[in-house]
């Protein structure tokens, strides 16, 4: 059946809607072929943790700091310039790479070339959200026409700002209202602020390891959990007091700080990514957001869901629609816009969203949230038609398709090498585990304190080698395809990183 021929119908019950509105996985594509064996995963992982680093050897890294020194030299040079201006020489961590960020002047499909002329298969894509594919034509002419007619901003109603909307509540299940900012940072600021003016609760719970943007009570247990404030240079400890993490997939610890939370005052959010930390780097069992939901019910928190990644890439309807758990407030960011900027927002029921109400009031209960240049046309323009082509093109399955293929390949390369590192997919994000140093933890801490430094330049020079050889990856360890992925692509990209594993 064909995902248009399907009517939503919106069920209630005690005044919320419940599963069953929206499409179901059943009638709803996903790119997520089978949960994995999350228990074999992990079994896996904690034996790489138990391994010394296999980093690659000296002589093969000599080669590929070679290739940056002869073949970079134009990257370098603006690199060299840039820090004289922007603190550490990028604006953003994912252009960071080492031994030093590459320029870029060309994105199509599945490829970039930096101002060297070198061509790289990209597996970065911009951090997850251009699921068609960089720079998709027939999303690039509907923007263009939409700026020689409108502008990029008119500061004031535009019609895609409702169409976006509207395609956004058509596909996924939790989200009655919508609301349009600028980042998924701010999506997670407006549903915090939200939690809260509905509950009239303080303490939000974060599972930790998570990255939920930069705002000040998130910058809390980031991608190594029980780290608490560890990065909270300059945020008064007074803005992370309402913010506490538990360990991911420990639903026993989650129930007693809830219990705990209960006697002072209550929860007011639980937010998770519903893949597992860092987009699956810490998987989830598949039952564990069933879990989250049912104890949000019994202690009266609002369950958010932060789908910046997993927001249409995973499908249409989003990690929510494929585990078939309806949360209460779902946080967007990159994947929202299909790769333009001034991309985010949070949406969810109707009558906690209705508390973001605009206009000018002094009267009744309100969460204030701004932003001049949210939901502005080229953004939302750029939204609705990368959903109706994602739509079309059935973009997220194919791109799944793509992540089974290069994580089976991936396997193989592997295991035939004898190597410890550890591959699986959860549709189109596909992990590639070397050096573990994100699946340490604070329950061991002398072993993050004697070990993390090692474990974290391994993953650099893992990503520098992977570059050397025309493969983008996030961080050396997370690669995201797309539609754009062919056999062909993912065949040649096989071959690439087998010469790199071959290093080692």
């Amino acid at each position: 059946m064909s995902t248009t021929s399907i009517e939503r119908k919106t069920i209630r019950k005690n005044g919320k809607k419940v599963n069953g509105a929206g499409r179901s996985r059943d009638s709803q594509q996903y790119a997520i072929s089978s949960w994995h064996n999350t228990d074999e995963i992990y079994d896996r992982l904690k034996a790489l943790l138990k391994e010394p680093p296999r980093p690659i050897r000296r002589d093969k890294m000599d080669e590929v700091l070679n290739y940056f020194d002869t073949k970079c030299k134009k990257s370098r040079a603006i690199s060299d310039e840039a820090q004289k201006y922007i603190p550490g020489g990028v604006q953003h961590n994912l252009a960071f790479n080492y031994p030093f960020p590459l320029a870029m002047d060309r994105a199509k499909g599945a490829y970039l070339r930096d101002v060297d002329g070198n061509q790289y298969i990209d597996f970065l894509q911009a951090g997850g959200p251009t699921l068609l594919g960089s720079n998709y034509g027939p999303v690039q002419k509907k923007v263009i026409d939409l700026i020689q007619d409108c502008g990029p901003v008119t500061g004031l109603l535009h019609e895609y700002e409702y169409k976006l909307a509207q395609e956004i509540n058509r596909h996924m299940p939790g989200i009655e209202m919508f609301r349009m900012l600028g980042s998924g940072t701010e999506g997670v600021m407006a549903a915090i602020r939200l939690a809260r003016a509905y509950t009239g609760k303080r303490k939000v719970i974060k599972i930790g390891g998570g990255y939920h943007g930069w705002s000040d009570s998130m910058v809390y247990g980031m991608r190594i959990p029980g780290t608490g404030r560890r990065e909270a240079a300059g945020i008064p400890r007074g803005a992370t007091a309402g913010t506490q993490e538990c360990f991911p997939n420990d639903i026993g610890a989650l129930r007693r700080k809830m219990m705990l939370n209960h006697l002072r005052g209550g929860t007011a959010a639980v937010i998770t990514e519903p893949l597992g930390p860092e987009s699956g780097t810490r998987p989830v069992y598949e039952s564990y957001n069933r879990e989250l939901r049912k104890l949000c019910d019994e202690f009266g928190a609002l369950l958010i869901f932060d789908e910046v990644v997993t927001g249409f890439r995973v499908g249409l309807g989003g990690a929510q629609g494929y585990f078939n758990v309806q949360p209460d407030l779902t946080v967007f960011g990159k994947c929202l816009t299909g790769g333009y900027p001034m991309a985010g927002g949070v949406g969810g029921r109707k009558e906690v969203m209705m508390l973001l109400a605009g206009g000018i009031s002094a009267m009744g209960k309100r969460a204030f949230v701004g932003g001049t240049l949210s939901a502005n046309p080229l953004s939302c323009a750029a939204g609705f038609f990368s959903i109706k082509e994602m739509e079309k093109q059935n973009a997220a399955v194919k791109a799944g398709r793509a992540g089974d293929r290069l994580s089976a390949g991936l396997r193989e390369i592997v295991d035939r090498l004898d190597l410890p590192y550890v591959v699986y997919n959860q549709g189109s994000i596909v992990h590639l585990q070397t050096s573990a140093v994100l699946l340490m933890s604070m329950r061991n801490p002398i072993k993050v304190l004697k070990e993390v430094k090692q474990r974290k330049h391994m993953m650099e020079e893992m990503g520098a080698a992977f570059m050397a050889n025309g493969i983008v990856t996030l961080a050396g360890s997370r690669i995201y395809t797309s539609m754009a992925d062919t056999d062909n692509v993912v065949d040649e990209a096989l071959n690439r990183f087998e010469t790199v594993l071959k290093m080692v």
